[in-house]
């Protein structure tokens, strides 16, 4: 009996089955912190005349909504909900630089580093101001 190696058709099934159940994921997390949030503050009237500005930085986002989610706040779990939706073609970088790292395709190794360092550096270029 011989053994199949890892093909491209594997990596492309993996690939589509972790963007459709990511997305499907955050949808559905999102969707009961919304429910989650109404059951506290359906009564409550928000004043969108004044924007109050958080000025803080991604750890203490990330710590923030952790918390929150652990105590069942509904907002927390709606932002919860959105990391997930953003973390979903995050993780589909990270599975092509694994998949390149075992294909041995260095070109595309080193590109997949400049993307993943560009998504670092936005995301903590975009919580400093």
């Amino acid at each position: 009996m011989q053994k199949e190696k890892f093909g491209e058709k594997d990596f492309q099934t993996i690939v589509g089955n972790l963007l459709r159940y990511g997305v499907w994921i955050s949808l559905s997390v999102a969707f009961i912190g919304g429910i989650v949030y109404l059951i506290g503050h359906s009564s409550d009237i928000e004043n969108y005349s004044v924007f109050h500005e958080n000025d803080r930085n991604i750890f203490e986002v990330i710590s923030a909504i952790y918390n929150g989610v652990l105590q069942g706040n509904g907002e927390s779990i709606i932002f919860f909900g959105i990391i997930l939706l953003f973390l979903t073609p995050v993780f589909r970088v990270l599975l092509s630089l694994f998949s390149f790292l075992l294909e041995k395709d260095y070109l595309y190794v080193v590109i997949t580093l400049i993307v993943i360092v560009i998504i670092l550096i936005s995301v903590s270029f975009g919580f400093s101001h």
